[in-house]
């Protein structure tokens, strides 16, 4: 397994020749104006296409094409201290889901509208999918709590999948959510709370913003991505919706049947 994918899990056949890569880092980067044009001729050089996005907050990207230069394009991330503890979600297709190469800049690599919540200043507290998957198979936290598990995705991507009694909010947006936790507080208090997404960038601002609600808040490593690539569908129906063309993911890290 790659360094740079620690959630990396090859489940196509060997026609799958495309390696998607998707990573987050809340990271402080003071020039993403002036790195915009560096990362994109890296990645154009190397023959990538995908989704770049930078913020002073940190960087996202989903990224597709062959895989060493995939790699080779992350590894280089990694030769930036800022971008050391950058880690990537691997999954395999046979055609490219991504029809050009964009890199953006943006006020947040993921939009909360809550200037409060900083998770480039430090992370939530988090819960590995195996902690997590003991929990769950035992019903409660190692304390005797019960746990609560929060999706924080909008409610289309939902409808495609999430944990067995998940709590849906149905929120169309991400900005929703903290007006959505603050209605539904009571139904958190005194429990042990999960906030989960498809890759861990939502639920990593979710879970700091509850903690600043006063509720026993973590995030869920790695996110849904994660716990694929590590307990399989263990407590989970259905897919995970993805944003490109292979649209949702089954929980071997394969695209639906039909598509890309």
């Amino acid at each position: 397994m790659h360094a740079g994918a620690p959630c990396a899990l090859r489940t196509l056949d060997a026609m799958a020749s495309v390696l998607n890569v998707s990573a987050y880092l809340f990271t402080r980067i003071d020039d993403p104006a002036a790195l915009r044009p560096v990362l994109r001729e890296r990645a154009a050089d190397a023959g990538l296409r995908g989704t770049i996005l930078l913020a002073e907050e940190g960087i996202n990207l989903f990224l597709a094409g062959e895989a060493d230069p995939v790699r080779g394009f992350v590894d280089e991330l990694h030769s930036d201290a800022r971008f050391a503890a950058l880690q990537t979600k691997e999954s395999w297709s046979d055609a490219v889901p991504f029809g050009r190469l964009l890199v953006k800049v943006k006020r947040e690599i993921i939009r909360m509208d809550r200037p409060e919540v900083r998770p480039q200043d430090g992370r939530a507290p988090a819960v590995s999918p195996a902690t997590l998957r003991r929990w769950l198979d035992r019903g409660t936290d190692d304390e005797g709590r019960e746990v609560v598990l929060v999706d924080t995705r909008n409610a289309f991507e939902v409808d495609y999948g999430t944990f067995a009694g998940a709590r849906d909010w149905r929120i169309e947006r991400f900005t929703q959510f903290p007006d959505a936790a603050t209605a539904h507080r009571a139904d958190l208090d005194g429990k042990t709370v999960v906030s989960f997404c498809t890759g861990g960038i939502r639920c990593e601002k979710a879970a700091l913003y509850l903690r600043d609600q006063g509720l026993d808040a973590y995030q869920l490593d790695g996110g849904i991505l994660g716990w694929f690539a590590a307990e399989g569908d263990a407590h989970w129906k259905g897919d995970c919706f993805v944003f490109d063309e292979r649209e949702a993911l089954d929980p071997a890290l394969s695209a639906r049947a039909g598509v890309a």
